[in-house]
C-alpha cells in the first residue's frame, strides 16, 4: 500500500489513504491559484506603474465609492492629470481612466463589475466575447434596422401619452412638482416590454412583479459593487442582498423563458411564412420573434438560453440608459428656458411627430444633455463622465452648437461616446434616441419643465441618477 513520508511535518511514514491525497492536492492547487493572482497582481502593477494615480480615499477601499463629491472628483482629476490616470477598486484591482479621445487608445471592460450582471444577463452581445459576439452582433445588426425600428414610434407615443395623463393627474392633486426619473424609468420599461415581448403589463399603472424585479436587480448590482466584501459570490449568495439578486432572476428568467415557450407554439402552428405575412400586415416585428426567427450564415438559430440573454440584455440595460438620458435632458432643458423654447417652436413646426429625426435642435440639445449621463459600469462611466467634461475635448455644459458640422469637423468622434465606440458599441442606440426623441418632443408639446428650488445631487450607479429623486416642477401648456 502507498506510504507517504512527512517527516518534514515531524511525522513518519503514514499511509495514503484516498482522503489525505485529495486534500493534498486541492491544497496544493489552492496555493497554486493563491500564487497565480499574486503575480498577476504584481505584473499589473507594475505594468501600470507608468500611469499617474491620485491618492487613494482608503487604504482598503482605494477609489471606490463615488458620489457627487466622487464625480466633482473626476472633474479634478481630469484638470490635474489631462488625459489618463489609474484607479483602485479595493487593495488589488486596477482600473485605468482615460479622458482623452485618443485614436490609439483602446479601453477594456471592467470585468469585476460586469461579472456581477452575468446571473441576470446571461452571455448577451454585452458579456459575450470572441467568436460568439461576432457570430450574434451579425445576426442581431438587421434587428435595428430603421423599417423595422419606425413602427415602435406608435408604442412610444402611446407610453409617453400615460405618464403624461399621470402627470396631468397629480397635477390637477396639487403636485407641480414630481420625481421625473421614476416616472420615465416606469414609461421606458412599459414601452420596451412592449417592443421587445409585444407584451402590456400596464405598469405605469399598476404593479408588475416583473418589472419589480428588473428594477430591483439594478439597485443591487450597484450596491453590490459599492462593498468589496460582497465582490464574493459564496458570500453574496449568503447576505439578505444575495437571496433577493438570486430571487429576482429566477423571475426574470421565468418570464422570459415563458414568453419565449408561447411564441415557440405560435410559429410551427402558424408556419413563418404565415407569420410574417401576418407581421408585414401590422408592419411591427417585435424583438422576441426576430431572435426566434433570425439563423447564422450556416441556417443555425439561436437557442433558447442565448435568445434569453439578448432579450434580457436590451431590457435590463436599455431602460436605465433610455431613463437617464431623457431625464437629465429635460434638468438641463429646465434650467436653460431659452434651448427648451427653440425645441419647442422645433417640435411644434413639424407636421406630424414620426419625423422628429428632421428636428435638428432637439437632436443636438438631446445628445449636449447626454454629456451629463454616465453609462456602462460606474468604472466605465468615470471614463465617459470625465471625457465629456475634459473642456480640452468639448465646451462643458448644455452647448447644443458643440454638434453643428463647423464645430466637429477638427473633433475627434471618440469626443463623444454616451454609447460607447469601435466594434462593441451599443447595438441598441438607434433605438434608445429614437425613443428619447419622442418622448422629449411629446413633453415639450404638452408641458413647460421648470427647475425645483432643491438642485439634484448626481449619484452616479450603472447610470446617473440622483439622490432622493429628480424633481422638476411642470406646468401644463
Amino acid at each position: 500500500m502507498l506510504q507517504l513520508n512527512l517527516s518534514w511535518l515531524g511525522w513518519g511514514p503514514v499511509v495514503a489513504s484516498p482522503w489525505l491525497v485529495l486534500l493534498l492536492v486541492r491544497t496544493s492547487g489552492l496555493q497554486a491559484r493563491i500564487l497565480t493572482q499574486i503575480y498577476s497582481f504584481y505584473k499589473n502593477s507594475r505594468c501600470l506603474g507608468c500611469f499617474p494615480q491620485p491618492p487613494k480615499w482608503n487604504q482598503l477601499m482605494g477609489h471606490l465609492g463615488c458620489s457627487e463629491e466622487g464625480l466633482l472628483y473626476i472633474q479634478g482629476l481630469v484638470r490635474t492629470f489631462g488625459d489618463v490616470c489609474c484607479w483602485k477598486v479595493g487593495p488589488w484591482h486596477t482600473v485605468t481612466h482615460i479622458f482623452h479621445p485618443t485614436p490609439s487608445a483602446v479601453a477594456s471592460k471592467d470585468m469585476v463589475f460586469y461579472s456581477f450582471l452575468k446571473p441576470c444577463l446571461g452571455d448577451g452581445l454585452l458579456l459575450s466575447a470572441g467568436d460568439k459576439w461576432s457570430c450574434h452582433c451579425h445576426m442581431l445588426t438587421p434587428t435595428f434596422h430603421f423599417n423595422i425600428l419606425k413602427p415602435y414610434v406608435k408604442i412610444f407615443n402611446d407610453s409617453t401619452n400615460i405618464m403624461h395623463a399621470k402627470w396631468q393627474h397629480l397635477i390637477s392633486q396639487g403636485n407641480a412638482c414630481l420625481d421625473t426619473f421614476d416616472h420615465i424609468s416606469f414609461m421606458t420599461l412599459d414601452s420596451l416590454q412592449k417592443c421587445i415581448f409585444s407584451f402590456d403589463s400596464n405598469c405605469q399603472e399598476k404593479p408588475s412583479e416583473y418589472i419589480s424585479a428588473i428594477l430591483e436587480l439594478s439597485a443591487l448590482v450597484s450596491k453590490r459593487y459599492q462593498r468589496l466584501l460582497l465582490y464574493m459570490d459564496l458570500l453574496y449568495r449568503l447576505t439578505t442582498d444575495g437571496i433577493h439578486f438570486c430571487k429576482a432572476c429566477r423571475l426574470v428568467h421565468d418570464f422570459t423563458d415563458g414568453t419565449i415557450q408561447e411564441r415557440c407554439h405560435t410559429l410551427p402552428s402558424q408556419g413563418v411564412d404565415e407569420f410574417l405575412q401576418a407581421k408585414a400586415k401590422s408592419k411591427t416585428l417585435y424583438f422576441i420573434d426576430v431572435l426566434l426567427l433570425t439563423k447564422d450564415e450556416d441556417g443555425k438559430q439561436l437557442s433558447d438560453e442565448d435568445i434569453r440573454a439578448e432579450a434580457s440584455t436590451f431590457m435590463i440595460g436599455g431602460h436605465d440608459t433610455i431613463a437617464s438620458g431623457l431625464s437629465w435632458v429635460l434638468y438641463n432643458l429646465a434650467r436653460h428656458s431659452e434651448y427648451q423654447e427653440h425645441c419647442l417652436q422645433e417640435v411644434q413646426g413639424l407636421l406630424i411627430l414620426m419625423n422628429v429625426s428632421q428636428a435638428p435642435v432637439l437632436g443636438s440639445v438631446l445628445q449636449s444633455g447626454k454629456f451629463h449621463c454616465q453609462h456602462s459600469s460606474p468604472s466605465d462611466g468615470a471614463c465617459n463622465f470625465g471625457t465629456h467634461h475634459n473642456p480640452a475635448v468639448s465646451p462643458v455644459g448644455l452647448y447644443p452648437f458643440r454638434f453643428d458640422p463647423e464645430n466637429t469637423k477638427d473633433r475627434s468622434p471618440l469626443a463623444f461616446i454616451p454609447f460607447s465606440a469601435g466594434p462593441r458599441n451599443c447595438l441598441g442606440q438607434t433605438f434608445a434616441v429614437s425613443e428619447m426623441k419622442v418622448a422629449l418632443a411629446l413633453t415639450l408639446l404638452h408641458f413647460c419643465v421648470l427647475r425645483d428650488d432643491k438642485e439634484p445631487r448626481p449619484q452616479p450607479e450603472q447610470i446617473l441618477r440622483a439622490e432622493g429623486g429628480l424633481l422638476l416642477r411642470l406646468e401644463p401648456l
